[in-house]
């Protein structure tokens, strides 16, 4: 990939700033959900944190991707969800305390998991190329790095300038949002001619994750009988992963001699902005015509 050094850089700097965002809507509190109303949280956790994976591993073989294609659609359903996923729950209308809540668990758990899951998918799909691995420590510790320590500063301007974070929370997940659409369009634009022999061997691959996951997320939040919003909300966070961390996983150690991994992560990002609108839409005017009031997680 061209300019791969300048690409990092700008991905690990929209990471960071997501991530910032993210902690300007987090307290201590909304890690305790998990005690106070667990049910919500669980099935959205499974969701994006084992039947996403699942899912992702049974579309490889369903569509017959081999190789570094095979390990980018992978790598995408290893990532958590992020501002993204967040702004798309607020727009439709679902519960953003529950959405703010999986993005924040998803995040912290899968610092440790994409470097399993991705070493899992090099040795499954790659083991023509020889032994690779993404070592873990220095994945864990550059993650950490623009995942937790971010959202940990994010927090800590919270808890000394209250008034300045919520003034602050949705610019910067607007801001975010827009970094992280020009990095990736930047990242496509200038390695077209490549993207464009990709995208129709990722693209089925890429929307039918997206899409499959954010029925999948609806539909197992209406079988454990979750109110519409946090349904909406589990649907979104299943289905609108973090493209920007998925790509710049894809440029760290071994795997930056691989360019072709971050081009599914780069058409999914995005693809997740047009079906994710969709999505919206949809869900807002179910909410309206429902008038759904139950009682949902709240910030």
């Amino acid at each position: 990939m061209e300019n791969k050094e300048i690409i990092d850089y700008g991905l690990s700097t929209a990471i960071a700033i997501i991530m910032v965002g993210m902690g300007l809507s987090l307290r201590i509190s909304d890690f305790l959900r998990m005690k106070e109303n667990p049910k919500p949280v669980l099935i959205g956790l499974v969701n994006q944190l084992i039947l996403l994976p699942l899912l992702g591993f049974g579309l490889v073989y369903a569509l017959g991707l081999e190789g570094v294609y095979a390990v980018g659609l992978m790598l995408i359903a290893a990532c958590p969800g992020g501002a993204t996923s967040n702004l798309i729950s607020n727009i439709a209308k679902g519960d953003i305390g529950l959405s703010v809540t999986l993005t924040a668990f998803s995040s912290m758990i899968t610092v440790f998991t994409i470097p399993i899951i991705v070493n899992l998918s090099l040795a499954h799909f790659m083991a023509s190329e020889g032994d690779l691995s993404l070592p873990f420590l220095p994945a864990f510790i550059k993650m950490v790095s623009i995942v937790i320590v971010p959202v940990a500063l994010g927090m800590f301007i919270k808890s000394k300038k209250e008034a300045f974070s919520i003034r602050m929370k949705n610019p910067v997940k607007i801001v975010s949002a827009v970094f992280m659409a020009i990095i990736i369009v930047g990242a496509i634009a200038t390695n077209w001619s490549k993207v464009v022999i990709a995208l129709p061997i990722v693209g089925p691959g890429v929307i039918s994750l997206n899409v499959l996951c954010m029925l999948l997320g609806f539909f197992t939040g209406k079988v454990f009988n979750l109110n519409l919003r946090q349904r909406i909300s589990i649907s979104i966070e299943s289905g609108i992963q973090n493209a920007t961390l998925a790509m710049a996983v894809g440029l760290m150690g071994v795997l930056a001699n691989y360019p072709e991994l971050i081009y599914g992560p780069a058409i999914y990002g995005i693809l997740m902005f047009i079906t994710g609108g969709i999505a919206a839409t949809v869900y807002g005017k179910m909410v309206n015509k429902q008038g759904d009031i139950s009682e949902s997680v709240q910030e």
